[in-house]
């Protein structure tokens, strides 16, 4: 059977918050576990930020 929209709320909320899921059901564990994943998947990203200069670019400009 297929998560409801609210028990996947719930768990995104518990995941995010850093709460314990509190359930044995195995699907719930499995959309649980992808999100925490996904979370620490994007902390581990380094951020990016600004615009990188494209020096070919600027270099057509002065002509």
């Amino acid at each position: 059977m297929a998560l409801s929209y609210y028990r996947m709320h719930k768990i995104y909320i518990a995941a995010t918050m850093n709460y314990g899921l509190g359930s044995d059901n195995p699907e719930e564990l499995a959309y649980y576990n992808k999100i925490r994943n996904e979370m620490d998947d994007i902390k581990n990203q380094p951020i990016k930020k600004g615009i990188s200069p494209n020096w070919d670019i600027l270099e057509g400009m002065d002509k």
